[in-house]
């Protein structure tokens, strides 16, 4: 009897939870039931989406089917349009825009989130993002192509909307990016508009002196308490009344989940997010797991709950993965716990600034902190080798690191 396992979503808690489903599918491979598992994603990569604000936003994908092909996954290159958690199902729009049904027996939602886009004016025409691998290099090519613009105020500024983790990534990588097109001595103003009283609200005051000591140095400027109100073709205008002329406008304004969340439960929280039990069944769907930035899951006992990062989003894949295959096998399930917490916040040529922790105790700083976000970012966030034995080994959700 052949039973199907479906993962809606190739990002980081879908490529994991496809390495944790057929971690268990291996180990009880001489089981009367055969499991298929099959991964649904729009392309056949992981975008590294830590990433895009760097250089070369193009680079910033890994091919997905060595790997899924070493542990025995499938692959439906296409995006999910529907779910239907009644009769077991999903539509599929496929590459040649044909629509196709697809049945499981288990289904594991990891699709995912998207940047927040309120309906502010000039934001759809005028803002430029990173949240996508084309939207990361549409910005770099406009970057590229202010050189051949005359000298102005506002080809040499340049704002960034939200002063959050991805905008102060943004704004401190831009003094580099932008010299190694204008020449070494090219100073841009730079100017991050946040809408909160204080410079990174959701990171905490722990890190705090250090985000501002970078800035200080890479001489960027800072408008807090009034956030964007309007934006157009030559600049942006702040809640304050303050006009900033600019060419350029980079809008970070923060995550929601994937919409396909509303198709199997109206129990979502502010972004969108599905609430889950221990073992990460969504609540009131049957036979539907999550993972990822599309759920709210408690990471320990301390009431800590997930963050849409690929730090918990890579684990809880793990858990998800492991938890769907063990449950349509009659197995045990395991609940989802990741009680280490930590954050590197990259400061552009300041450094980083990594801290370990809720609170957010501050580690390591400048050089050494730009090593650990280096090793992060090339190493442990992405997927193994597709070796059939590394790539199972990386889906149990016992690691620890």
């Amino acid at each position: 009897m052949k039973q199907r396992i479906l993962i809606v979503g190739g990002g980081f808690a879908g490529v994991w939870s496809a390495l944790g489903a057929a971690r268990v599918v291996d180990m009880e491979r001489g089981a009367d039931t055969v499991v298929e598992i099959t991964l649904v994603s729009p392309k056949a990569e992981l975008h590294v989406r830590p990433r895009l604000h760097e250089a070369h936003p193009e680079q910033m994908a890994v091919p997905l089917l060595p790997l899924l092909n070493a542990v025995n996954v499938k692959f439906i290159e296409g995006t999910v349009d529907r779910i239907h958690p009644g009769d077991h199902s999903v539509d599929v729009i496929t590459t040649s825009g044909d629509t196709r049904s697809v049945g499981y027996d288990r289904l594991v939602l990891t699709s995912g989130s998207r940047l927040f886009r309120p309906p502010l004016p000039g934001l759809t025409e005028h803002a430029f993002a990173v949240d996508q691998i084309d939207e990361a290099v549409k910005l770099r090519e406009h970057l590229q192509g202010l050189a051949a613009r005359p000298r102005t105020a506002a080809r040499d500024t340049f704002v960034v909307v939200g002063g959050g983790f991805t905008g102060l990534e943004v704004a401190t990588e831009l003094p580099g990016r932008l010299r190694a097109i204008f020449g070494k001595d090219y100073q841009p103003r730079i100017v991050v508009v946040e809408r909160n009283e204080a410079i990174g609200p959701d990171l905490g005051p722990g890190p705090r002196p250090q985000i501002l000591e970078a800035l200080d140095q890479l001489r960027i400027e800072t408008r807090l308490g009034a956030g964007v109100v309007s934006m157009d073709a030559t600049g942006v205008v702040t809640a304050t009344g303050e006009r900033i002329d600019t060419d350029t406008i980079i809008w970070t304004g923060g995550m929601v989940a994937s919409t396909l969340t509303r198709q199997v439960s109206p129990n979502l929280d502010r972004q969108g997010r599905l609430e889950v039990t221990p073992d990460l069944r969504v609540i009131g769907a049957k036979d539907i797991f999550g993972a990822g930035d599309v759920v709210r899951a408690l990471t320990d006992d301390q009431g800590h709950y997930s963050l849409m990062s690929c730090q918990h989003a890579l684990f809880m894949g793990r858990f998800a993965g492991h938890n769907v295959a063990a449950d349509l096998l009659g197995l045990p399930t395991l609940g989802y716990s990741q009680a280490f917490y930590a954050t590197c916040l990259d400061l552009g040529s300041w450094g980083a600034v990594y801290t370990e922790g809720w609170d957010r105790q501050v580690k390591l700083t400048h050089a050494e902190g730009k090593e650990r976000k280096m090793v992060i970012n090339t190493q442990w966030i992405y997927p193994p080798a597709p070796v059939r034995e590394q790539a199972l080994a990386a889906g149990d959700p016992n690691i620890t690191y």
